[in-house]
């Protein structure tokens, strides 16, 4: 399990125990995080689990894949801390990490 920091634009905090090998999104839909839609159940094709990475953690994370990165432009609030969180897989080495919900998906 890695604990995964989930800010909400209102600054509500929810810290969660995600699981190894799931991801982000996963961990925000399973314990009902208000922002992350996730409407494609994951598979990168709809942008609703897009997050801010804060920036202490972004150089942490694998590089965007094409596919990510051509969602990201549909969506809104993009910057460069900006990953869709049905793509960033957990490990132990992420443990606190720590995502913004952007207040666009409200």
């Amino acid at each position: 399990m890695a604990r995964i920091v989930y800010v909400e634009s209102s600054g509500t905090r929810h810290e969660l125990n995600v699981p190894e090998g799931s991801t982000v999104m996963d961990g925000a839909v399973r314990n009902g995080v208000p922002g992350i839609v996730a409407e494609c159940g994951g598979s990168c094709a709809c942008g609703t689990c897009h997050v801010h990475v804060d920036r202490a953690w972004i150089a942490r994370l694998p590089a965007r894949q094409e596919a990510e990165t051509a969602m990201l432009e549909f969506s809104d609030d993009v910057d460069a801390t900006s990953r869709l969180s049905c793509q960033i897989r957990v490990a132990a080495e992420l443990d606190g990490l720590v995502v913004e919900i952007p207040v666009t998906q409200r």
